[in-house]
């Protein structure tokens, strides 16, 4: 340990902002080993109260050297201002050199502790700003959460959840579901709800949104995947929430369509070559083997009584995501039609248009697109109307383009042009707590002007007098810019129908919200359709490090619409 460096409290290394002071500096610091991890452990000062501004806790990078719980260290490393990527707020790090042990009792002959502070409503502010700055003052220090919390995400693949600060009484400031679930607040969508990750798969248990926590959690105030998350590797005690999978009331007759939409993220039937993929951790699966097939056609068949017409996205090219030629996506149509009707006794028949090679975006090598099943006893294609559109606008560029089609009600002879969607994705929106543009949306623009574009197809469908349905996964809200470019004056958004707290489909970081829409004329939605979330599958949740047979990180919209 090199004496002559200068030895600092570690609140000195935080600072009050995200940037350290002494970042690129070598110094020693001494604190309480607090938390483990893999690649190295928490370190905070013991004895001393938060102030509330700076952090008394520190992470330290020690790949190679494990330290244990509970002991005091003197620690000497450089201090570094760690970024994940290029829009990612600075964690302030040390990369440690040498560590040494130091007396673990006080003057008193007392055990040196660190006492958690506890998450409760009252300490977090709801503003953005504010909330960055509290959050920031807590970073690697040791809190706890009280039990009697709500959650409202489902457990994931990685051990990830999230709470409501329910306690003794519920959280009134956000609306809820049915499942106790929070509803995305369009005065302030960004919200931050406590969350925690499991880095022990062992403790972390499958879990529904709705479930109760009972029992305290106590970790580390951490910061990775663009926000802060507590890190936990004891178990916990739930009361768990069960969550029926919601059965629609709409069901096919003459004069009407039934339209299913159906996110069915990254569906292909192959089991791809590690050799011919990108990745071979990640672009590796068996959507046929973890069973997502079977419980597609349950959707299709059980839940949403085999509809007319199923509007999908997502679909991928015949051998998935091997970085080959092929585009076409016939295997997986084949497959999915082929198990509903093992299911249904119903032979759908299905349309698209193939992508070109590696154009539109998503997983690589799976060349993803929109595409449509029908019930032929029920609908026909009107011969010729399967297009696609927009694909010469740059702003279609890398992004699946508008899928539409005419199909023709057999009964009535009456036709509907639908027009599936997949607008461009919000993955690369930065972080509420980057430095620079917290919130920012690179791709909200081009989602408007996406919307724009197939405003303009409407119009020419509205001045033809044709009934139409523009459905699918917008990547926006209801009151979006983007949903307001597409609906315009003539048409209406049927999920503007449904009661506040039934609008969502999707669950991101526990705000439900609604990413798939049913855009109709404003004639159609007063007289003429009737419209439900199929929900269920977004609240329920995966056993974290297992197989799972997840269908889509969606739930189902159906609408039922009475043609002219």
């Amino acid at each position: 340990m090199n004496k002559s460096l200068p030895q600092v409290a570690i609140k000195q290394i935080q600072g009050l902002t995200p940037h350290s002071p002494l970042a690129e500096q070598v110094v020693r610091t001494i604190g309480l080993v607090t938390y483990v991890v893999r690649r190295g452990f928490f370190l905070q000062t013991p004895g001393v109260s938060w102030d509330g501004e700076a952090s008394d806790a520190v992470f330290v990078f020690s790949p190679d050297w494990k330290a244990k719980p509970g002991a005091v260290l003197e620690v000497q490393g450089k201090v570094i201002d760690y970024l994940a990527h290029d829009t990612a707020k600075p964690v302030t790090q040390i990369l440690m050199d040498k560590a040494r042990p130091r007396k673990s009792r006080d003057a008193d002959g007392r055990r040196h502790s660190v006492e958690p502070i506890e998450i409760t409503k009252d300490l977090l502010p709801q503003s953005a700003p504010a909330l960055a700055t509290r959050l920031n003052s807590l970073a690697a220090m040791l809190v706890s959460i009280p039990a009697g919390q709500t959650f409202i995400s489902p457990s994931n693949l990685f051990g990830d959840y999230v709470l409501a600060l329910d306690g003794e009484e519920p959280d009134t400031s956000v609306l809820r579901s049915e499942h106790n679930g929070a509803i995305i607040d369009a005065a302030n969508p960004s919200r931050w709800f406590p969350g925690f990750r499991i880095t022990n798969y062992n403790h972390a248990p499958k879990i529904n949104v709705g479930a109760t926590l009972r029992s305290r959690l106590v970790g580390p105030m951490s910061y990775r995947a663009d926000s802060f998350q507590i890190a936990i590797n004891q178990p916990f005690k739930i009361d768990p929430s069960f969550v029926k999978l919601k059965k629609s009331g709409l069901t096919p007759e003459p004069g009407s369509v039934t339209i299913m939409t159906l996110n069915c993220f990254n569906l292909d039937s192959q089991i791809e070559s590690p050799a011919l993929v990108m990745n071979p951790k990640r672009d590796v699966d068996d959507d046929w083997g973890d069973g997502r097939f079977h419980t597609l056609a349950q959707a299709v068949v059980l839940q949403a009584n085999t509809p007319d017409i199923v509007a999908l996205q997502e679909i991928q090219d015949s051998d998935g995501a091997e970085m080959t030629k092929v585009v076409e996506a016939s295997k997986t149509y084949a497959l999915l039609i082929q198990t509903i009707e093992e299911l249904s006794g119903i032979r759908y028949q299905w349309v698209d248009i193939n992508p070109e090679l590696d154009a539109d975006g998503g997983q690589p090598g799976g060349n993803i697109r929109n595409g449509f099943l029908f019930n032929p006893d029920r609908v026909s294609l009107v011969e010729g109307s399967a297009k696609i559109f927009g694909g010469d606008d740059p702003v279609f560029e890398n992004s699946r383009k508008p899928l539409i089609a005419q199909f023709r009600e057999v009964k009535s002879e009456q036709t509907i042009a639908c027009i599936n969607l997949h607008l461009a994705s919000k993955r690369h929106q930065n972080s509420i707590f980057a430095p620079v543009e917290p919130g920012f949306d690179a791709k909200l623009g081009v989602r408007i002007e996406q919307a724009s574009i197939v405003a303009k197809r409407v119009e020419t469908l509205q001045a033809s007098g044709t009934d139409y349905y523009v459905t699918g996964d917008f990547n926006d809200t209801e009151f979006s810019d983007t949903l307001r470019a597409l609906t315009g004056e003539h048409s209406a958004n049927l999920v503007e129908r449904l009661p506040q707290a039934e609008r969502y489909d999707y669950n991101h970081r526990g705000k439900l919200q609604v990413l798939m829409h049913g855009i109709v004329s404003k004639e159609m939605a007063q007289e003429r359709a009737e419209y439900e979330i199929i929900h269920g599958n977004e609240l329920i949740g995966v056993k974290p490090g297992e197989e799972n047979d997840k269908p889509s990180d969606h739930a189902y919209v159906i609408a039922k619409l009475r043609l002219r």
